[in-house]
Formats: C-alpha cells, sequence, structure tokens
C-alpha cells in the first residue's frame, strides 16, 4: 500500500460513520491482500509473508470490533477465524490458495456491510474532525479537497 492509498484511507475514516468505517476496514484488507497476491505472483516470499500479516491484523481488528451480544457476531467470528486458518495455510504452503479462499469469503461479507452501511444514518465516528470537500478546479481532470476552517475549533480545550 503506498502512502497516498494511506492519506486516502486516512481522510475517508475521519469522515465515516461506524458502518461507513467497517466498509473502509475492508477495503484496507483488501488491499493488502492484493498486495499479497503480486508478491505471490513475484515470487517474494518476504514481501507476501509481510502482507499476509497485514491481512491476519486487519482481520484481527475486525474480530475485535464484534459486540458479542448480537448472534450474528458469532458467526461472524466463526467465518473470520477460518480466513485467519486460511491466510496461515497460504503461508505455510508458500501458495495463493488459501488467500484466495479467504477473499472470497471476505468479498462476500464486505458486499453485505456495504449494503448495510448505505442505510446508516448515524453520525461521523469523529465528531471534531477536519470538514473536507472536494470539487473541481480549471485544471483539467483534476479533483482538488480543501480543508475548511483550518484548526478553528478542533482538538481539545484545557
Amino acid at each position: 500500500m503506498d502512502d497516498k492509498l494511506k492519506q486516502d484511507f486516512t481522510r475517508r475514516l475521519s469522515q465515516c460513520n461506524s458502518g461507513g468505517m467497517i466498509v473502509i476496514i475492508y477495503e484496507i484488507l483488501f488491499t493488502y491482500a492484493q498486495d499479497a497476491k503480486e508478491a505471490f505472483a513475484d515470487k517474494d516470499r518476504g514481501k507476501m509473508k509481510e502482507s499476509l500479516r497485514k491481512v491476519q491484523g486487519v482481520l484481527d481488528e475486525l474480530i475485535g470490533s464484534l459486540d458479542f451480544s448480537y448472534e450474528l457476531s458469532n458467526r461472524l467470528y466463526a467465518l473470520y477465524t477460518f480466513c485467519k486458518r486460511e491466510l496461515a495455510r497460504s503461508m505455510y504452503q508458500n501458495s495463493p490458495e488459501g488467500l484466495l479462499e479467504a477473499e472470497k469469503i471476505l468479498r462476500r461479507l464486505y458486499d453485505a456491510f456495504v449494503q448495510a452501511a448505505s442505510r446508516d444514518t448515524s453520525e461521523p465516528v469523529m465528531g471534531n474532525a477536519q470538514q473536507v470537500y472536494a470539487g473541481m478546479t480549471y485544471g483539467r481532470g483534476q479533483l482538488t479537497e480543501s480543508y475548511m476552517d483550518q484548526d478553528a475549533q478542533r482538538g481539545f480545550f484545557v
């Protein structure tokens, strides 16, 4: 994942609500999975292991965000742990098969979370974050983002 993509994810996370946050976390997971697939294709075992560990780290984050007071969380937990085992299988077999199997399951879950997030009307998770406005400028084909009210009423007050 390059720095520009990290900045984009950071900006989106600062503006999203709880439903959108799960969707973005899945997108981060798929970005690391793509990095792992590219490493498999390049036969770069070090990069492949690093990318698979990052995918597992994102899965750990998804597991940690489960609320077990809902029955659905138990089923998601089972799917997430199965996917973690598949990723481990990819790592020790040095084969993308486990990664592809896990990604297939996670893509279906992602589609469901996208639908659920589209109905989520809750407030943004970060309440005092900087607002970002995006629009076209006079440059051809360039999208420029503007940050309004920089440092005005942001952060903690003592």
